[in-house]
């Protein structure tokens, strides 16, 4: 992956981790295309060796022109991971059944912002149908306090790079945090035989929670997220970015066990 060169396209809105994932790219000899409107100029839609970081709405107006090949997690992944590894309760459904809870719960779109993942004190607060539509596809998850976060970027089943991103919910950037070898040992366990599978490029959060019969810190997954849209934080950027690039690059070049992780790209009218 270190041969890569091409192009490395970004958003219109660059983000701190866009700043560095262009850096980075520059190093390893490609160029950076930020493009200044939500449209592929006609030079770079012929361009090869294409990849992209930047959000899902962007992705989708410019992945099928820039001939892109997005890996995402499964939107049920987390929902299937055993209890052990999750500490709480979390459900894949949709929302309009979520707009039915009568207790507080974390909701969240699986792969997009369509509306904010956060606590909603009932289904009743959660964003109504102006916004999403009853069939859009949702995480519920029993409300928990990660008492630290952190940020895995992953490719073919090893952590390549590694930070922590919050305390207490609240963002806190370190990659010097020795917990962080510790959360790449608790994460070696999601890539053993009989858990669900990810793509072979892919970011994993896992957190810290108290337990709540001893209080004593214990290992639980997060989330995972598509790497093509996942930020930095503290972590080595030149490192990051060989899984940026792995799950946001060609179609071409998509491997055949990740086929089945690709983002259906919608084909945009002009």
């Amino acid at each position: 992956m270190l041969g890569v060169t091409g192009v490395l396209v970004l958003a219109p809105r660059v983000t701190e981790s866009g700043l560095a994932y262009a850096d980075a790219a520059r190093r390893r000899g490609m160029r950076v295309e930020t493009l200044r409107e939500w449209r592929v100029p006609a030079e770079l839609a012929q361009a090869e060796g294409t990849h992209l970081y930047a959000g899902p709405l962007f992705a989708d107006a410019v992945g099928a022109e820039l001939g892109l090949g997005l890996l995402e997690p499964d939107q049920d992944w987390l929902a299937r991971l055993p209890r052990e590894v999750t500490r709480r309760g979390i459900v894949f459904t949709t929302l309009a059944h979520a707009r039915g809870l009568r207790r507080a719960a974390f909701v969240k779109p699986p792969d997009d912002k369509s509306f904010p993942a956060k606590v909603y004190r009932d289904g009743t607060a959660l964003p109504g149908p102006d916004v999403a539509d009853g069939d859009s596809p949702v995480l519920v998850s029993d409300v928990v306090l990660f008492l630290a976060e952190f940020r895995l970027f992953v490719l073919d089943g090893t952590v390549v790079a590694a930070t922590r991103y919050a305390v207490a919910g609240e963002v806190d950037a370190a990659a010097d945090d020795p917990r962080c070898a510790e959360a790449i040992e608790f994460a070696a366990a999601l890539f053993t035989p009989g858990m669900p599978a990810l793509p072979s490029a892919v970011v994993v959060d896992v957190g810290l929670l108290a337990d709540p019969e001893t209080g004593r810190p214990e290992w639980a997954v997060i989330e995972a997220n598509a790497a093509w849209a996942s930020g930095h934080y503290a972590a080595d950027p030149d490192r990051a970015l060989e899984t940026v690039l792995r799950s946001g690059g060609p179609r071409a070049l998509v491997r055949a066990e990740d086929e089945r992780y690709l983002r259906g790209l919608p084909e945009v009218v002009r």
